[in-house]
């Protein structure tokens, strides 16, 4: 039993032909005979999961479910769930059980979506490999000698192994969208503040999405209908009205205008993911599409700007876990024994020095951390891994008082000009198409040692992060390695509803 889509689930429900339970016993029969090899799931309760199923059956047989019945999601692990473990694959939140359910969960539950388990990510959702994790890598399952993308690797890994209809991700500079494009799924990230973030573990807060990945289009507009909208436990969130975004996959517009950035696809871009986006292109023209060559002259900026504005944001927000308030504590008794080591030690050299290195040792004694202090460094050093203590050296740094105006209060301004820019093209054109990433998914350790050229795999999924705008994947293609890639369309804010079209039409080409 296999399905490609929702609707195709929804048709076979209706008819008789399976039913819920069957459905969620054939998602976790994939997770137990695949998991293991992919690494994409953390955990799954298949009890809760069948009982859930057979409630939601039971109201499919009386006319009474939900428009979710049916749908059967994987959540990434820093999107809280009640009663369930929330670690942000991170060692400092490993006991971490959430008290509470996030906006979009109670949405989704609301409307008869069965969640089925918790996936893996990017520690606190900083990478773009998915190998920054607590539960080691996940992995691609079109290749699991490659990475699935990241930091929502798992989610996107999931839903193209069939472990679930579809995921939740977040996207701060293009944690959906990248991985979406290695593992050959769709994958969207909605407009700032269209979802709300309501029981989201925060990375960057003005950065932060919550999107679905999903196999189609039209799976990803029925999605989002019932995740957006406002939310008052969320200030950020729009009081816009939601729209019927399915409407705008059932029935398409083909004579849209595509803005075609020079900077997009210059130096650094895979020719052959060049090479299949021009052809999607050319189709798209042939179907009645007008290409546009625009301008975005401070994309060039994109990647230092989001990396000093993010790493910023994340210092602030990963300051509260500090092993009294939020978090993993170190072992007080290690500390108080490593602190009388210490002072022990340093009263020795003092008995032994003479002169200025005589006083040295005894300023250093005098400036030996507290027992209080010791703890904090110790609880943030154990539970912390290396790319999120990089981040927050970063963030900490541009803040500084000696670098702020240099860095942050610059930065700012040029996300400015980024975000004017956009407003500028989305005059004329409906969207803008890019690549997803620069090259296909790449070898499991190949970039670790390498941190620029991890962050630059998301030069082109950044901009609508500090845009504020709303972007998607769609699957364009493979390589000769038989590799996914995909293309990204960008549109205006609050226009989800023309990437749908723009990436539905895409879908249709085959």
């Amino acid at each position: 039993m296999s399905f490609s889509n929702f609707s195709q689930i929804q048709r076979a429900l209706k008819s008789g032909e399976t039913s819920l339970p069957e459905i969620v016993q054939d998602y976790i029969g994939n997770i137990e005979q695949k998991n293991s090899e992919v690494n994409a799931v953390i955990t799954y309760d298949e009890d809760e999961a069948l009982k859930k199923a057979n409630e939601i059956q039971s109201r499919i047989e009386d006319s009474s479910a939900g428009p979710l019945a049916g749908m059967v999601v994987g959540v990434k692990d820093l999107i809280c769930e009640k009663g369930k473990q929330t670690t942000c694959a991170s060692n400092i939140l490993s006991d971490f059980e959430s008290v509470y359910d996030a906006t979009v969960i109670e949405r989704l539950q609301n409307d008869d979506a069965i969640l089925l388990g918790r996936l893996n990510m990017d520690e606190f959702a900083m990478g773009s490999s998915n190998e920054n994790s607590i539960y080691g890598p996940a992995r691609n399952p079109v290749d699991t000698s490659k990475v699935p993308g990241g930091s929502s690797g798992g989610s996107a890994a999931a839903v193209a192994s069939r472990f679930c209809t579809a995921s939740l991700g977040s996207d701060t500079g293009g944690s959906i969208r990248q991985p979406a494009s290695y593992c050959g799924v769709v994958g969207l990230k909605p407009t700032y503040g269209r979802v709300s973030r309501y029981g989201l573990v925060a990375f960057a807060s003005s950065f932060d999405c919550i999107g679905p990945l999903t196999n189609t289009v039209e799976d990803a507009a029925i999605l989002l209908e019932t995740m957006a909208g406002s939310d008052p436990n969320d200030n950020t969130s729009s009081s816009r009205a939601v729209p019927d975004f399915k409407r705008f996959v059932e029935e398409t517009e083909s004579n849209i205008r595509i803005g075609v950035p020079e900077e997009y696809f210059g130096e650094g871009l895979d020719d052959e993911i060049r090479e299949g986006i021009q052809d999607k292109l050319k189709a798209l023209e042939e179907m009645g599409a007008e290409l546009v060559q625009i301008h975005l002259p401070h994309m060039k900026y994109g990647v230092a700007t989001y990396y000093i504005l993010a790493t910023a944001e994340a210092s602030s927000n990963l300051a509260r876990y500090d092993g009294i308030r939020y978090g993993h504590r170190a072992d007080i008794d290690d500390v108080e024994k490593e602190l009388g080591q210490e002072r022990e030690a340093l009263k020795e050299q003092i008995k032994l020095a003479e002169g200025e290195k005589k006083v040295e040792l005894a300023a250093e004694l005098e400036n030996l951390d507290s027992p209080l202090n010791r703890l904090y460094k110790k609880s943030r050093t154990e539970g912390f891994g290396a790319e999120v203590k990089r981040r927050i050296l970063l963030g900490t740094y541009v803040l500084s008082a000696g670098y702020y105006d240099a860095y942050y209060a610059k930065a700012q301004k040029v996300r400015r000009l980024i975000k004017q820019d956009f407003t500028k093209a989305f005059k004329d054109v409906d969207v803008i198409v890019s690549p997803t990433a620069p090259t296909t998914a790449f070898d499991i350790g190949a970039k670790n040692d390498k941190p620029v050229q991890m962050y630059l795999n998301d030069i082109y999924t950044i901009s609508a992060n500090l845009a504020g705008i709303c972007g998607i994947n769609v699957p364009a293609g493979t390589d000769k390695n038989g590799l996914p890639f995909g293309m990204q369309f960008m549109a205006d804010t609050f226009e989800e509803g023309k990437l749908f079209n723009a990436a539905r039409l895409v879908e249709q080409l085959g």
